[in-house]
This record gives C-alpha cells, sequence and structure tokens, in this order.
C-alpha cells in the first residue's frame, strides 16, 4: 500500500522532491496541503523524511519513511536529492516556526569544480566570504575528481578538494565525483540543485554543451595565465620553461573550445627567477581566488558577460600536459647538458613537483671503476663559474656547496639538491660526501 505525502512546498523544492518518485514508487507525493511541514535528518548511510501535518484538534500527524529501505543506488540518489531540498531551503531545517510554508533561499548558489590542493584555495575563499554577515551566495556542492590510488600504497584516495571539503564540515552528500561531467546521473542532480554559477579551478574534465546549460549565469574558469596566452593543461610549467618575466591569472567564461571563453578580469604579476611552478601555481591561486570574489557581484547581475573581453585567437598559444616516462610519448623528464644553462634551470623550475627532471651521471672511484647513476635535479641556478673549474669537458666540480655542471656555449649550473631513487631529497654538500672521493662526469 502507499504512503502518501501531502507537504507544501515551494515549485523549486517540491520539483525535487517529485523527482524521487520513479526511484520510490511506494511512497506518493501530494501537493500542497498548507497545513504540513517537512524535516529531513541524515546519517552517512541513510536519510529520514519527517512529515507532520497539524489536524483539526491540533494533534500532529506523523509520517517517516528511511532510504535504508531501498537498495544502495536508489538509496544513493534519494539522498542526494534530499540534500538538494535541503541545500535550497532557507534555514538548516526545513521547516519553519513560524510558518506552514516553507520560504527559498534568497542566496545564490555556487558549484565549484576543482581537484587537486590548489583547487582548496578557491574553496577557502569561497567559503570564508559565504560566512560574511551580507553576502549574497553559498557553495551547494563540490564536483571533484573520482577517488584514485595515489602514493606507493597505492591505497584509494579522495581528491585533495574532496578531503578539504570534508574537513570544513561539508556534507559527502553534495560532493559529486563523476567519472565524466557528461554523465547523466551526474546532470540529473546538479540540475535538481538549480546553481547559479559554476566556477572550475583545475578541475580536469571536459565540460559538455548540456553541462554548460544548467547554471543561469554561466560557468567561470580562474586560468593561471594571462589568456589568450597557455591555453590547455600546463600554463604555469610552460610559462616557466619559457623563461617569462610576467604571468598572471584570467577570469573567463567557460566555451566548449579550450579556454578560449571570453575574459572577464587579469591580473598580472612579475616572475621571479628561482620560483618554482607548486610556488607559482598557488600564488597564482590565490590572485584569482580574490579575483573571483571581487567580480561574483558582476556575475551574478550579468554585466560581467557585457564587458567580458573576446579572446584574440591570432594571439594563442598552447600549454599541453607533460610527457614523461609513464606516458605514451618523448620523455621530457631528463636534462641534456649540452643545452645552454639558463634553459636547463627553468626547466628544472618548470617540472618541479611533477614529473621533476633527471639526469645520469657517473661516478668514477680511484681504480678507475665505473658506476652510471639516476638522479633526480630538485634545485638550481644559474652561476657565472667559468669553465677553467672543469679538468675535463665532461667533469662536474664541486664549488661552494654546489654541484657545478658544464653546459652549452660554455656556461654552466649550479645543482644545489639532487634526491636517488628511493632517497629523500639531500643538499649537493651531503651527496658530495656520500661520493666518498668518487669523481663525478656528465653523461
Amino acid at each position: 500500500m502507499a504512503l502518501s505525502l501531502a507537504i507544501n512546498l515551494p515549485p523549486p523544492l517540491r520539483d525535487n522532491l517529485l523527482r524521487l518518485q520513479p526511484l520510490a514508487p511506494q511512497f506518493q507525493f501530494k501537493f500542497p496541503i498548507p497545513s504540513a511541514r517537512i524535516r529531513c535528518s541524515s546519517s552517512f548511510n541513510h536519510i529520514s523524511l519527517k512529515m507532520v501535518r497539524v489536524t483539526p484538534n491540533n494533534n500532529p500527524l506523523v509520517c517517516h519513511f528511511h532510504t535504508a529501505q531501498f537498495g544502495g543506488e536508489v538509496r544513493r540518489r534519494m539522498i542526494r536529492r534530499l540534500w538538494c531540498v535541503q541545500s535550497q531551503s532557507a534555514s538548516s531545517s526545513l521547516f519553519s516556526s513560524t510558518s506552514t510554508t516553507i520560504t527559498n533561499n534568497t542566496k545564490k548558489s555556487i558549484v565549484l569544480l576543482g581537484a587537486p590542493q590548489v583547487s582548496t584555495i578557491v574553496l577557502d575563499a569561497l567559503l570564508t566570504a559565504s560566512a560574511l554577515p551580507h553576502s549574497s551566495f553559498e557553495v551547494a556542492a563540490i564536483v571533484t575528481q573520482p577517488a584514485a590510488r595515489r602514493d606507493r600504497g597505492k591505497k584509494l584516495m579522495l581528491s585533495p578538494l574532496a578531503n578539504y571539503a570534508l574537513d570544513r564540515g561539508f556534507s559527502s552528500h553534495l560532493i559529486f565525483t563523476p567519472q565524466r561531467a557528461g554523465d547523466d546521473t551526474f546532470l540529473s542532480d546538479l540540475k535538481a540543485l538549480q546553481p547559479q554559477l559554476c566556477i572550475t579551478a583545475a578541475y580536469g574534465n571536459i565540460l559538455p554543451t548540456k553541462f554548460l546549460d544548467i547554471p543561469s549565469a554561466g560557468t567561470v574558469n580562474i586560468h593561471p595565465s594571462l589568456l589568450p596566452i597557455y591555453r590547455g593543461a600546463a600554463p604555469v610549467q610552460r610559462a616557466l620553461q619559457d623563461g617569462v618575466k610576467q604571468t598572471g591569472v584570467s577570469l573567463a567564461f567557460t566555451v566548449r573550445a579550450l579556454d578560449a571563453g571570453p575574459i572577464i578580469a587579469t591580473e598580472t604579476i612579475e616572475v621571479d627567477d628561482h620560483i618554482k611552478a607548486p610556488d607559482l601555481l598557488e600564488l597564482l591561486f590565490h590572485k584569482g581566488s580574490k579575483l573571483l570574489i571581487a567580480e561574483l557581484p558582476s556575475i551574478f547581475d550579468g554585466s560581467a558577460r557585457v564587458k567580458a573581453q573576446p579572446q584574440d585567437d591570432s594571439k594563442a598559444t598552447l600549454a599541453p600536459k607533460f610527457c614523461y616516462f609513464m606516458q605514451i610519448g618523448p620523455d621530457e623528464s631528463w636534462l641534456f647538458f649540452d643545452q645552454e644553462a639558463p634553459v636547463l634551470h627553468n626547466k628544472v623550475r618548470a617540472f618541479s613537483g611533477w614529473p621533476g627532471t633527471r639526469a645520469k651521471i657517473q661516478a668514477v672511484d680511484k681504480d678507475g671503476q665505473k658506476k652510471t647513476l639516476e638522479i633526480k635535479i630538485i634545485t638550481t641556478r644559474v652561476c657565472s663559474h667559468e669553465n677553467e673549474h672543469f679538468n675535463e669537458a665532461d667533469d662536474i666540480a664541486f664549488v661552494n656547496g654546489a654541484l657545478v655542471f658544464p653546459c652549452g656555449r660554455g656556461t654552466s649550473l649550479e645543482v644545489l639538491e639532487v634526491q636517488l631513487p628511493g632517497k629523500n631529497v639531500v643538499k649537493a654538500a651531503a651527496f658530495w660526501n656520500g661520493l666518498r672521493g668518487q669523481k663525478l662526469k656528465k653523461l
């Protein structure tokens, strides 16, 4: 026998509950009855919907159902739907103590898409700004990459953004992890949230048109370059590899073409000669987050659409992701010392963190026995030492705490930190002392 729930809700919330009907045919949702109120409560595995209707003699009539009664997939979707209802309610509970009708939340809803650590910078800025007394928006949901096996133990781990969201008290039911942004189930859940705006911050998945059509104010991307230059997956790394003296961050509307949408705002910064990719990326996302918060009012009221400037495609350059030894394609992580020292230094900065830069060198003992070593080059600088420090053209010298490599066109590269396979990063001096009198030669 079907259980009827008669609930008086505003249309958006009512529609969300009605979407549960195919999932739970034994429940019938009927509208409206002015004296009905609902409350939603939850745990990790189930959610309870409680309907209270006051009878003419002022006795409450209470109906319950629990999603634990259903199968796993049905339960998961029902939980998510009901959380969508909760996220749009006017308060943390789904009923008002002074009114028989639930009011809509006046705050505009934002959905953030991201995955790596830098995405947490954007989430932190949004949550902080949304908590201010006169904030006009809230973060309604997070979209991130599915859990993946990481590190040497190959443990199944959530993305850094998902972990950070949970640490900040975000409900796990409002963290979406679709394999593709075009998955029908995911898009259905996203529509139920009725987001005004989606924001991407290093999300890493292609967004199809049917996704872009959902948020009423559009989708905005924080891109760490001065578009249209360095469109693509590795703008910071490619900029450092090219030795740029200036870079910046762009706030742009997302379109189907790669990083080609109209630009809302940009900020330019000077690039230090020694900054590495992870540090520069973090700096640019801090700048981009502040830019986003400042521009949110214009994005919501539509004026950002009017002022946004189209990109000049004739000036566009690409920043493709790296190819390294675990991917198909040429391995970019090796250093070749026939190149000039500034080129190698920029590459070490660009590839810092992941995938890193490697070199093969030769250790020669007093008896002439040779051993090839593969080392990871961690930190470098271009030095002014002349090649007079080298007895032979392929000798590696140790000067003032640095390994000095002879490079192309008479230049020299100082290596300040290295790492052997399976070992910790060490200073060049510690590495040199560990050789115990062996000579080093480049290969």
